[in-house]
C-alpha cells in the first residue's frame, strides 16, 4: 500500500510549535535568554534534570532552525559556547511575558503549574 505525501499543514504556527514544545526546549531557550551565552556544561546545569544527549540534540535542532547560534573555540579542551540569535529575540518578549504572568500567579497565592519529570 502507497502512502500519500504529506501535505505542508496551512497553518504557519504548526511547526513553530512543534518545535517549541520539544520537551526541555522552552527550558533551554528561557535559560540563555536570561543569563546570556553560556557554555555547554553550565547550561546543563542551568536547566536541571536534562541529560546531555537531550541537550545535545535540542541544541543542534534549535541552531538549524536559528534560534540558537554556536561558537566553538579550538582550545584544548575545545570551548563551546551557545547563545540566542536575533529570531530568538522576538520569542525572548514571549517567554518575559509568561514570566510575568507566573510572578503574578504566584503573589496572589496561586499554585504554578509544575510539570511532571520524566526520566530521560
Amino acid at each position: 500500500m502507497r502512502r500519500s505525501p504529506q501535505i505542508p499543514s496551512p497553518c504557519a504556527i504548526s511547526g513553530l510549535l512543534e518545535l517549541l514544545t520539544r520537551p526541555w526546549t522552552l527550558h533551554i531557550l528561557w535559560s540563555l535568554s536570561t543569563n546570556g551565552p553560556m557554555r555547554f556544561g553550565v547550561l546543563r546545569k542551568n536547566v536541571d534534570g536534562i541529560s546531555s544527549r537531550v541537550l545535545t540534540e535540542r541544541l543542534r535542532t534549535l541552531e538549524e532552525n536559528g534560534f540558537v547560534f554556536r561558537h566553538y573555540e579550538q582550545t584544548i579542551p575545545p570551548a563551546v559556547t551557545y547563545g540566542i540569535t536575533d529570531r530568538m529575540k522576538d520569542i525572548e518578549k514571549v517567554l518575559q511575558q509568561l514570566e510575568g504572568l507566573s510572578r503574578k500567579w504566584h503573589a496572589e497565592g496561586a499554585e504554578v503549574p509544575k510539570a511532571r519529570r520524566q526520566a530521560v
